[in-house]
């Protein structure tokens, strides 16, 4: 402001200070707000003693097959075709929170939702069924710390994973008869032999199953992963038998149960089942 003499003058404006000020503390609270969202949404691992033990001591797991299921009926399978057996223990389970996470299931559903089990006999092998949604933000973070606890040399990774039908793209009609059907993608480092056809562009692979082989093909770690392209939304039988064929390949590192009776898959189902329900 000037003066009739010329002089310029600062004005001061107890309004626009005030002003200042709210919105420094608006900035400090919304900051604040987000750190504890970060926290909140933190990926926590939480292993048995005696591997919290060993990552304690600098060590890693000598692991040398982890097979992912994602899904109600990728983990339904392996739930009845492997974890069936008294050969297993559970080594450790993931909590990922989010706005999905099943509100009031408590401590025992979350730790249902992502389970590690290790083989007694063959303690390199490593099985995580994952039945939780795992938010977008939360991928990378999980991918890493897990495998980060995880050997990588001569490590072997298969992921069993669930998707809708109506997520295949193709040119050619498709019949309802045709699904549920198999379909494969493979890390580079991958020398086998998929069980199944590979999967066509321009379809991709999403969620979980994509972040864990992009880790793998960045650290040159065989892996493959074996989506289910499934017409029924929900747990079905049908489906979880679609992934036998993999069974040929798992039995290499890991002894395969006989297929259980229709009693015991329906046992799983219906234990699935329950648990997808929540998530509506």
């Amino acid at each position: 402001m000037a003066t009739f003499f010329g002089e310029v003058l600062s004005v001061y404006s107890r309004a626009v200070e005030e002003e200042d000020e709210e919105e420094l503390d608006e900035n400090e609270e919304d900051e604040q707000i987000r750190r504890e969202l970060e926290e909140k949404r933190a990926v926590h691992l939480h292993w048995s003693p005696d591997v919290t033990e060993l990552l304690r001591s600098g060590n890693k797991l000598q692991c040398s097959s982890f097979i992912l299921a994602v899904g109600h009926n990728a983990a339904s399978f392996l739930s009845a075709y492997v974890l069936a057996s008294a050969n297993w223990d559970a080594a450790g389970r993931a909590l990922a929170w989010n706005e999905r996470s099943r509100s009031g299931a408590g401590r025992s559903g979350e730790e249902s939702a992502c389970v590690f089990y290790r083989h007694k006999d063959e303690p390199s092998v490593l099985i995580c069924n994952v039945t939780c949604h795992i938010a977008e933000d939360q991928l990378f973070e999980w991918t890493e710390k897990v495998f980060d606890c995880l050997q990588s040399r001569e490590l072997a990774v298969t992921v069993l994973s669930d998707r809708s039908v109506a997520d295949y793209k193709t040119p050619d009609y498709l019949c309802s008869s045709s699904a549920p059907f198999l379909r494969s993608l493979h890390s580079s480092a991958f020398a086998d032999r998929p069980v199944c056809p590979s999967l066509e562009q321009p379809n991709i692979i999403t969620g979980l199953p994509a972040a864990v082989l992009n880790h793998c093909q960045v650290h040159r770690i065989a892996a493959v992963v074996y989506q289910c392209y499934s017409d029924v939304a929900g747990p079905d039988s049908v489906t979880v038998e679609s992934y036998k064929p993999v069974l040929n390949k798992l039995g290499r590192s890991i002894q395969v149960n006989s297929p259980p009776s229709t009693d015991v898959l329906r046992k799983f189902l219906r234990s699935a089942e329950i648990q997808s329900n929540l998530y509506i």
